[in-house]
């Protein structure tokens, strides 16, 4: 094992497919669940910078909820209060990755601290690790609503070193988002871009410590 003292995960995109829901986007918006779902994603990222920049500050479920209003509209489609309901309900049973369970049960069997860290509030993180086949791995769920402040801002990431009482040189941070990947180390620690889509390194002059395609790279850490 490494000398990194905690395995910290993104949630959407890292170990959980939020694509997955363009299926429940498809049934209730026939040939516009595609699009949907895309902008969804879109704007849940956009609408969480924005609020952060201009000091709004609402939980995610709340910006994930207006984001999904904004992204039916610009489809031209109605969304009932029922759809809405079962689309933000979808969020909480996204697909887990396929390699996802094995990674963190091989992490878990070296004695490996496992952590969650996403933007993603409570009500919509702690049910979905509950209901996915890696509630048994996972020792933390840290969410930036604690402290009001998204990613990637320093303050958001200094909550991981708080809540798990560790320094950030301990902390091994990995996530799809190029984004957030610079954002973790801007603010000292070591990270894996889990870079599934083969995207080009964010000009940012914050390199990844690694890129794996996938969470098999991070064999090489046990």
């Amino acid at each position: 094992m490494d000398t990194s003292k905690a395995f910290v995960f993104d949630a959407y995109g890292t170990l959980f497919d939020v694509f997955s829901v363009i299926e429940k986007c498809e049934e209730l918006f026939p040939s516009n669940g595609e699009a949907i779902s895309q902008t969804w994603r879109k704007k849940q990222l956009e609408y969480s910078y924005l609020r952060q920049m201009m000091g709004k500050y609402r939980p995610f479920s709340e910006v994930t909820r207006d984001a999904l209003r904004y992204a039916v509209a610009e489809a031209g489609q109605e969304l009932t209060h029922q759809n809405e309901q079962a689309l933000l309900d979808a969020y909480k049973e996204l697909h887990v990755y396929e390699e996802v369970a094995e990674v963190l049960k091989e992490l878990k069997a070296h004695n490996a601290t496992i952590a969650i860290f996403s933007n993603g509030s409570h009500d919509m993180l702690d049910p979905l690790v509950e209901q996915s086949p890696l509630s048994e791995y996972i020792d933390h769920i840290i969410s930036a609503d604690d402290v009001k402040q998204y990613k990637p801002t320093p303050a958001s990431y200094t909550h991981v070193i708080d809540s798990l009482g560790i320094k950030r040189d301990d902390v091994l941070f990995m996530s799809s988002n190029g984004w957030d990947i610079s954002g973790a180390a801007n603010f000292g620690f070591h990270t894996a871009w889990i870079n599934r889509k083969e995207q080009p390194v964010e000009e940012l002059s914050l390199p990844p410590t690694s890129i794996y395609h996938d969470l098999t790279g991070l064999k090489k850490w046990m």
